[in-house]
């Protein structure tokens, strides 16, 4: 049987986009046939998917490593390189992402939810792009950007429609094993049940069938909420749960008193998330063929066992009409929406290094300087240009640099200047037709 796992961690590295193509026409009886290199391709996205086909996180446990294919490079005569291939990675439903620094990413609760976890580099364009009635023989062409790539954790909070709450050895495999058809290791001590086991309750004729999922979950204790005996690795799991049904052991050799048990695992749903104790809920009598004495009134909504299977029937129809309540409350969605999710696009800003250096940060500003030989006057002209229609010159003055101090973009590094002749604009330089409209009428 394989083994259920519920945390994991991913590695995704996105492909890298191709370089562009620096490339002359080159033909007979074809004077000055200008440039003609291609486009680079575009790096591979990779992408994480709600499957329901995907039971646990096991497959990431040992193979954390997904990546995606790079961009091909651009060639003369315009062509363009090939785009990498996107790469798919399914996850179980109710699977959570977040940063190694455990803070919040991205929530699959929904079949088909997409999220894009690493965005490929572009292609960078080459030298037939560069080409203007200034520019005639542009020698230069974009570098690929580089994919984006990154660290996960991954945390599966299971989505039953039934949860079963109670203290270890309650009973709660047997009865998920006596109205299903899961198999989850039954045994005669404390926390034989290690991991949540899910089971599928069909009742009802072929007309009038309700189907439900009920999940096992691992015993609690006393102190769980605060992490005791793995408490937050199983209370994650009923989070998502629509009913629950709270076992209590009314045998005559249990340490703990039933109003003792429903007290404190009442005590711990609540303090580990509060809304749970406003879920639809029954509490139930587990193992009552071994009860000498009768629980107190009202303590219990049904008595169980299920070993002689007595009540068992009742339970099932109870929970199947609290579940069918609950679905009917949800809002409808349209199982043909899929949810797509996209990283917002980093807004270019500065920052300032421990070095006293000034700093340029987003891709579209990386994406200004990449270009494969900035020694050329074509290619360094260009960078200046886009780096000023990005407002990087008003952001680096607003952060207070000065003459001479060092400013990096991406792989590019240079010194701060500001020529005296555009510090400032004179009335009397500007053109004909720009002087009018700033002159008073």
């Amino acid at each position: 049987m394989a083994e259920f796992v519920d945390t994991a961690q991913l590695h995704v590295k996105a492909g890298d986009g191709g370089a562009g193509s620096v490339s002359f026409r080159r033909e007979a009886h074809v004077a000055m046939g200008g440039p003609d290199g291609g486009d680079g391709g575009n790096g591979g996205d990779v992408w994480v998917v709600a499957d329901r086909n995907q039971a646990s996180l096991l497959g990431f446990r040992d193979h954390p490593f997904r990546r995606a294919t790079n961009g091909g490079h651009g060639k003369g005569k315009k062509r363009h390189g090939a785009g990498g291939t996107d790469v798919i990675v399914p996850v179980p439903v109710g699977t959570v992402v977040s940063t190694l620094e455990g803070e919040f990413v991205m929530d699959l609760e929904n079949e088909g939810d997409r999220w894009l976890a690493a965005e490929g580099g572009r292609g960078g364009m080459g030298n037939a792009r560069f080409l203007s009635n200034k520019r005639r023989a542009p020698a230069f062409a974009e570098q690929g950007m580089h994919g984006d790539e990154l660290w996960f954790n991954l945390e599966l909070k299971l989505v039953a429609d039934v949860a079963l709450v109670g203290f270890p050895n309650v009973g709660k495999s047997t009865l998920i094993a006596s109205v299903s058809a899961a198999k989850p290791k039954i045994a005669d001590y404390p926390f034989t049940t290690l991991v949540p086991n899910l089971g599928v309750v069909r009742i009802g004729g072929e007309r009038s069938r309700t189907e439900f999922v009920m999940a096992d979950i691992p015993g609690l204790i006393e102190g769980a909420a605060e992490g005791k005996g793995l408490g937050h690795q199983f209370l994650r799991h009923i989070e998502r749960a629509r009913v629950l049904c709270v076992l209590l052991d009314l045998a005559e050799n249990v340490s703990t008193p039933p109003e003792a048990q429903l007290e404190v695992l009442l005590g711990e749903l609540g303090e580990y998330q509060p809304d749970l104790l406003d879920r639809p809920r029954l509490v139930i009598g587990s193992r009552h063929d071994l009860c000498v004495e009768e629980p107190p009134s009202g303590l219990v909504d049904l008595e169980i066992s299920s070993m002689t299977r007595d009540g068992l029937d009742a339970l099932v129809g109870l929970l199947g009409a609290l579940v069918s309540q609950a679905r009917a409350q949800e809002v409808e969605v349209d199982d043909s929406t899929i949810t797509i999710h996209r990283p917002a696009e980093a807004v270019v800003h500065v920052v300032r290094a421990d070095d006293g250096a000034y700093e340029v940060v987003g891709k579209a500003a990386e994406r200004a300087v990449r270009f494969n030989n900035l020694e050329d006057d074509g290619a360094l002209d260009e960078a200046i240009k886009r780096l000023e229609r990005l407002g990087v010159d008003r952001m680096l003055s607003r952060a207070g640099i000065k003459e001479g101090d060092l400013v990096v973009v991406g792989d590019l590094e240079f010194s701060w200047w500001r020529d005296a002749t555009r510090a400032g604009l004179n009335v009397d330089d500007l053109p004909r037709r720009r002087r009018k409209e700033k002159e008073p009428s």
